[in-house]
């Protein structure tokens, strides 16, 4: 399989830089090469946070931190020399195809026609027990990446995501940010996630549609999404509860969507 290598600064990823990964992953063998702090001159998030979010990308094989070198077009990433590198249309150039070209490298770029939609990017379930989380996830960070890798630890993860109307309904007009596909699209590119839906149900137990199609073992919530009428819901249909501590990496920042959203 071919060795494909991009540079990012994955600072507040979003759904465009998971598409450019996904796109480029398509290629080959995904090597994704992150600009130091250093390189950067002030990112928003810092390096080790950016490293642990890029990590956990299901399109990404390798993800090394490497800095930026007078005159080159093109950072050099530990390892083997890529066999394609892969650049984003707005950050094509030509001194990159030269730099390239001069090494026998092949060149690709990723156009903005490619990026349209969300695939599904799923993965068929390990025949483990059946997790389910829900929640909203309108700006996913390292804090959901975290919550999603130690749900991830008791079983194949299910995730749903609340459809627009509900999370109107909940959390008031001005919610979500981003549209329930997205938000599903951004969950599923977790490489902890078997599989992610959006809710079709109401209320706090808007995935009970889903949970009946499901039929997991295990229903896992952090503190803030702990509600009543989950606990009671799964004491009356059989399903473990779990409540998890909202606790970060060891070494990152807590994170919420709250904050990186601004309201």
């Amino acid at each position: 399989m071919p060795r494909v290598a991009v540079a990012t600064a994955f600072d507040h990823p979003g759904s465009r830089d998971f598409r450019f990964l996904q796109e480029a992953s398509r290629l080959g063998e995904l090597q994704a090469l992150l600009w130091s702090d250093a390189a950067l001159a002030g990112p928003g998030l810092p390096q080790a946070e950016r490293l642990y979010f890029l990590q956990a990308m299901r399109y990404v094989g390798e993800a090394a931190v490497v800095e930026a070198a007078p005159g080159q077009p093109l950072p050099e990433g530990p390892g083997p020399r890529p066999d394609i590198w892969a650049v984003d249309e707005r950050e094509d150039h030509p001194a990159k195809a030269a730099y390239c070209r001069d090494r026998g490298i092949g060149y690709h770029v990723v156009r903005e026609a490619d990026l349209a939609g969300f695939p599904v990017a799923d993965e068929p379930a390990g025949g483990r027990r059946k997790v389910l989380v829900t929640g909203c996830f309108d700006w996913i960070h390292s804090g959901h990446v975290r919550f999603f890798e130690e749900v991830a630890e008791l079983g194949d993860l299910y995730v749903v995501v609340g459809h627009d109307r509900n999370i109107r309904l909940l959390k008031g007009e001005g919610h979500p940010l981003f549209p329930e596909q997205e938000r599903r699209y951004l969950a599923g590119s977790i490489r902890y996630v078997k599989r992610a839906l959006v809710s079709s149900g109401d209320g706090w137990l808007d995935a009970e549609p889903e949970i009946e199609l499901l039929k997991p073992d295990l229903y896992a919530v952090n503190e803030d999404g702990d509600k009543p009428e989950k606990r009671e819901f799964c004491r009356a249909h059989g399903i473990e509860y779990v409540v998890l501590k909202r606790t970060p990496k060891p070494g990152l920042p807590a994170r919420t969507s709250t904050d990186l959203r601004g309201f």
